[in-house]
């Protein structure tokens, strides 16, 4: 008689030379069940499962399918197991359609019949409820079409066990439902699934089990139906911390930021900002929404003088000298020789926020080498400035000289958060300040970003966790196709209608605007 345990892990260990990822670990997850794996930054969650998946090998443990046992040393082993691991960052070609890349790779001795296998594609896509179009291309595609298509590739190379690494992180809260409700069907119909996530109440209302890892070490499983949010919490961390966010009052709210009607078309001619106007006020957190890709990042961009505007105007409220200053056109240089101190958490954050190579201390002086007062650097206040920044938010490093490429995607994070912060800024923009943060680091984020707001800077942050948004903001912008497609109070929207104004359509817009659809 088979198992009915899908995949077992026992006591797998691997390392990177002095780095232990993962030690003695061990867990299982059955045909039929849903396992959510959580663990904070560095706890080898993903290094386990790439393991499973083929990308890495074991140093030393064993694993077992469906009862025997098996040994993965490539990501073609893994397919022979019928294992399929659907990556957060998706591995498609652009120019083909979601049919083309789904059989990408397969070798068939009797060729190749596309009707055949469209066919074949739909046969899944009616079984589990998915909505997709074989013939549409992957550039025509929304994000969550994307991942229908990551999530299919597998299926029809015929995956029994399925991976996947924070599946949500860039869904609409509808996007997130239809997802959870076809998950639901893969379990019902004996499929194993596995997930990677950081956010808890998607864990406890999806998930059947929930496997913990604290520092490379298992801590446990426990049911979902038998725990909650401050339970899993203490067991990731190791402590009791508090899941609040402490949200203020705005006092004495003045304009800090007034754009208006900034237009920006890119180098491909496509027009990312479209007539963008709203106001970001001191003491206050005005969050921003949308779908990836919807212009968020073109727009802080352009405030910091980094995006070249083609009209509109930034209107910067000076409250030291009483002033306005408009900062269209000028250079980042400028902003800051006026003044100006916009601190920017971009989203790219060793592509244009930090650089990998040079250490910590080293990339704390990027922010001020040019007040030197001699040809020689200072070290000693960017290295202070450093040692807070890793004691105040547990940055894991062997030390402040260690290159910035060395270190896990959530350390680095904070320590470009760190740097920000640190910069007294007036008006902070921070564009997903918490991507890959596990939820203690996140919180202590958060509340910073509070603190920042309490000292009368205007904070304008970039979000994908919508209950966040909800819970730490006083406005929330929402932006679509490069529109503003409404402004909603903080306290009292819902992540319903957030998701609603996420998805309206450009006529949709245009209605509200003009009160009738204009003709093109």
């Amino acid at each position: 008689m088979k198992s009915n345990v899908a995949l077992e892990l026992k006591n797998i260990t691997k390392t990177f030379g002095s780095v232990v990822a993962n030690k003695n670990v061990s867990i299982q997850v059955k045909k039929g069940e849903i396992l959510s794996i959580l663990g904070e930054n560095g706890s080898g969650k993903t290094t386990l499962m790439n393991m499973v998946s083929g990308i890495y090998y074991p140093d030393s443990g064993e694993m077992f399918i469906d009862g025997d046992p098996v040994t993965i040393a490539s990501p073609k082993d893994a397919f022979n197991y019928k294992i399929g691991m659907i990556h957060q960052h998706f591995k498609l070609v652009d120019v083909f359609s979601a049919a083309e890349n789904i059989i990408l790779g397969l070798e068939d001795k009797n060729g190749f019949n596309m009707t055949e296998y469209v066919k074949k594609i739909k046969e899944i896509t009616d079984l589990y409820g998915f909505d997709l179009d074989p013939y549409k291309k992957i550039y025509e595609m929304s994000v969550s079409e994307k991942q229908t298509v990551e999530i299919i590739k597998v299926l029809f190379r015929g995956a029994d066990i399925l991976i996947l690494d924070e599946p949500t992180a860039v869904l609409t809260p509808q996007e997130t439902v239809k997802l959870f409700a076809v998950l639901r069907k893969m379990r019902e119909s004996g499929k194993a699934i596995i997930i990677i996530t950081h956010k808890l109440h998607e864990v406890l209302s999806l998930s059947d089990s929930v496997a913990v890892l604290r520092k490379g070490e298992y801590i446990g499983t426990v049911k979902t139906a038998e725990t909650n949010e401050s339970q899993l919490t203490e067991m990731m961390v190791g402590k009791k911390i508090s899941l609040n966010i402490e949200r203020s009052e705005p006092q004495n709210s003045e304009d800090r930021l007034v754009v208006n009607k900034i237009n920006c078309i890119n180098r491909e001619g496509v027009k990312v900002l479209d007539d963008v106007s709203f106001t970001a006020r001191s003491g206050e957190i005005l969050g921003i929404a949308g779908i990836a890709g919807s212009g968020q990042r073109e727009l802080l961009e352009a405030i910091a003088g980094l995006q070249y505007l083609n009209d509109g105007e930034v209107l910067y409220n000076n409250p030291k000298t009483k002033t306005t200053e408009n900062l269209r056109d000028k250079t980042p240089i400028q902003i800051r020789q006026l003044g100006v101190r916009l601190a920017f958490v971009p989203e790219d954050r060793l592509g244009m926020g930090l650089v990998g190579n040079m250490d910590i201390v080293d990339n704390m002086m990027l922010r001020s080498y040019k007040k030197g007062k001699s040809a020689f650097l200072q070290r000693k206040s960017p290295k202070s400035l450093a040692e807070e920044i890793i004691d105040r938010l547990e940055v894991v490093t062997p030390s402040t000289s260690t290159p910035v490429r060395r270190l896990s995607g959530g350390n680095v994070q904070k320590i470009l958060v760190g740097r920000e912060i640190a910069s007294s800024p007036t008006v902070l923009m921070a564009a997903y300040p918490v991507r890959g943060l596990d939820i203690n680091s996140s919180y202590t984020i958060y509340n910073l970003l509070n603190e920042q707001k309490q000292k009368g800077v205007a904070v304008i942050f970039v979000g994908e966790d919508l209950d966040v948004l909800l819970e730490l903001c006083d406005r929330i912008m929402v932006i679509g196709g490069g529109r503003v497609t409404g402004i909603v109070d903080g306290r009292t929207a819902t992540k319903e209608e957030i998701g609603l104004l996420m998805t309206k359509t450009a006529d949709e817009q245009k209605q509200d605007k003009g009160g009738a659809v204009e003709n093109e």
